[in-house]
């Protein structure tokens, strides 16, 4: 007989008053492994991502607790004996995912912003073009990788009582960052499997709320950054990639609207790096911004 702490507790923020049969049913037949499940009906948009998942964590009882997006379909079966197995086998394991980086820089930006061989995934993924492809990087010889941070479409975590998503942070961005570096905090090792192929339906968004969370977490975690996962990332040239990430996240305020939040990080990033073509990319394209939003009556 199985008791309730030897489970795997499925936790999924539903936009919807449950998830679909579908879906539920597809877990059932693939995980082969002792779980419940908790929804939480976020049809209201009652909670952020943040507040959902700590209700979640507070209403399980499994020893691994897995987050799951509710619009994917899982194509591995055995995928609960599979997570057991990798935190079985090694204690200092508190995350698992399927897609994540090697690196993660202190300039603000997306996991997924790092060159393709940094990257380690397996999964299948719609595209907005209604194109499917496999998503596939790494895993060169082995079919489990340590990453810095892994993406939220699949989070399997080692149940912790001490760790929780901060709700400092809010909306439905970086929760993903977020638990990746609270578990990093407390000193887990984070991985991803090539074990576990899953769909997903939709593709994230570059949008003005992802920027807004995204300036919020770095600015809680600047003392953490950067991550560096793996000693073969050490010959990796990481100011350059700093810089680069940095530059695309002063467009992306731009774009945006941001335009004082813009300004004052190029005022920081010239410090930095005064001698830069982007410097004068950015002047012009502020300018044009300026012109447009005084033309337009929206400059404040």
């Amino acid at each position: 007989m199985v008791n309730n702490q030897q489970k795997i507790s499925i936790i999924i923020c539903s936009r919807e008053v449950n998830i679909n049969q579908e879906l539920r049913e597809n877990i059932e037949n693939t995980i082969e492994y002792p779980h419940e499940f908790i929804i939480i009906d976020n049809s209201e948009n009652k909670y952020s991502i943040f507040e959902a998942y700590n209700l979640g964590i507070k209403k399980s009882v499994g020893e691994y607790l897995c987050f799951l997006h509710d619009d994917i379909v899982f194509h591995t079966i055995g995928w609960g004996k599979i997570i057991n197995l990798i935190f079985s086998t090694n204690s200092k394991i508190g995350v698992i995912g399927v897609a994540g980086s090697k690196i993660k820089t202190k300039s603000p930006s997306g996991w997924w912003n790092c060159p393709d061989d940094l990257k380690e995934i397996n999964i299948l993924q719609h595209l907005k073009n209604k194109n499917i492809e496999k998503w596939s990087y790494g895993f060169k010889q082995e079919n489990l990788s340590s990453v810095a941070v892994i993406d939220g479409v699949f989070m399997a975590v080692r149940r912790d009582d001490t760790i929780f998503f901060n709700t400092k942070l809010d909306g439905f961005h970086n929760y993903d960052l977020n638990i990746s570096l609270e578990y990093k905090i407390k000193g887990y090792e984070i991985v991803v499997t090539s074990e576990i192929l899953l769909e997903h339906f939709s593709i994230g968004t570059i949008n003005k709320s992802w920027v807004e969370s995204t300036l919020k977490i770095h600015n809680i975690y600047k003392k953490k950054l950067p991550l560096n996962a793996s000693n073969s990332v050490n010959n990796f040239d990481i100011d350059a990639l700093e810089q680069k990430n940095m530059e695309i996240f002063i467009c992306q305020l731009l774009d945006f609207g941001f335009i004082f939040k813009a300004l004052f990080f190029w005022f920081k990033w010239i410090l930095v790096k005064p001698l830069s073509n982007f410097h004068f990319l950015f002047l012009k394209k502020i300018i044009f911004k300026i012109i447009k939003k005084i033309k337009t009556g929206t400059f404040l």
